[in-house]
């Protein structure tokens, strides 16, 4: 019988290591595995590099990784937070590496990488800063920059609802990207807010297949304490 449902945050997260690459859900704090990010924070582990939309707010998440000392780099879009200079005075100080790419290449690098894609072409960068270096092509009469696929050795997840096969539903936001880094890590690793029997979730509604998913722990909203 399949149940990919772990009864607690430590079972979830047996074997991740020091050095590993892990993708971060959510879109700002909105479907982010908050609970996850917090007991690898815990378990003192380092030399992360961290794919996320961002490098932190103001507590727990990411900000906890770096208050810890965890991560060495950090691929995102948006490095600066209204209400936390933490990820920037790092930065300034020569303590973590910024990789610093535009939001909708940062969600393709991903989605090629869940596809089997190694590599596109994108104007978007071409001829500025973040494109220095890159290989171009002019392509239909626009200079077009290589970006290469993001791969992860973990991604870490937070869905609405999973049944055990670790079909998942997410809710507004929370789909942003999400689904895209299921299928782009090695091992996916999900906190659900709503455990479901099988059946329950119409095929409709299924936004990310079991298929993509290893381990799933119940986390209801509000209880990071399992």
């Amino acid at each position: 019988m399949i149940d990919k449902f772990v009864p607690d945050l430590a079972s979830a997260l047996e074997g991740v290591t020091d050095g590993a690459t892990i993708m971060m859900g959510g879109f700002g704090t909105v479907g982010q595995p908050t609970a996850l990010v917090d007991h690898i924070a815990d378990m003192g582990i380092k030399d992360l590099t961290i794919i996320a939309i961002n490098a932190g707010a103001a507590f727990g998440g990411m900000t906890k990784l770096l208050q810890a000392g965890a991560i060495r780099k950090v691929v995102c879009s948006y490095p600066r937070s209204s209400n936390s200079t933490l990820f920037i005075d790092l930065y300034r100080e020569g303590k973590i590496e910024l990789d610093l790419t535009p939001q909708g290449t940062l969600a393709e690098r991903i989605r090629a990488a869940s596809a089997g894609i190694p590599a596109f072409f994108t104007p978007t960068a071409a001829g500025t800063q973040l494109g220095h270096g890159k290989e171009t092509r002019e392509i239909n009469g626009r200079l077009c920059v290589l970006e290469t696929a993001l791969f992860a050795d973990i991604a870490l997840l937070e869905a609405w609802e999973a049944d055990r096969w670790g079909n998942l539903t997410y809710k507004l936001a929370g789909r942003n990207f999400n689904p895209i880094m299921a299928g782009a890590a090695k091992l996916t690793i999900v906190q659900t807010q709503h455990k479901r029997e099988l059946g329950e979730i119409s095929p409709d509604d299924i936004m990310t297949p079991g298929i993509f998913v290893n381990r799933v722990v119940h986390v209801p909203y509000g209880d990071p304490t399992l």
